[in-house]
């Protein structure tokens, strides 16, 4: 089995004891990113932006990994507030060329540092 840790500088850098990501053979799996932005290195302001965010970070990460968002088989994205979900949902779909990963979208109490949105993926290579 071939096994590495997927490590960027394009995307945020884990804010606990995990990795942004791990590439197990052909199967990519990243950890949830939140909408950082990479400039400030701090979270984007409203919904809007940190869900632009979020995807870039995801992007940044399947790149590392030799991949990108077209080979994305699987999301989760974690919301704040259920009402901002038809937002979240347009633009998230933006960054897929109609050919759409299996997700699965949930309301959570909190996220890490107050964000809005977190998304993770499974991807292939």
């Amino acid at each position: 089995m071939d096994k590495n840790i997927i490590a960027t500088e394009k995307a945020p850098k884990a804010i606990g004891p995990y990795s942004q990501g791990w590439r197990i053979d052909r199967f990519i799996f990243t950890s949830g990113q939140l909408g950082i932005d990479m400039e400030t290195g701090k979270l984007a302001e409203g919904i809007v932006n940190q869900t632009h965010a979020s995807m870039k970070n995801l992007k940044a990460i399947l790149e590392e990994a030799g991949s990108d968002l077209e080979h994305v088989i699987k999301t989760t994205v974690f919301v704040q507030n259920l009402n901002d979900f038809s937002v979240v949902n347009e633009i998230y779909g933006s960054y897929f060329n109609g050919e759409y990963p299996s997700r699965s979208c949930v309301q959570v109490a909190r996220l890490p540092m107050g964000g809005l949105v977190e998304i993770e993926c499974i991807a292939i290579k």
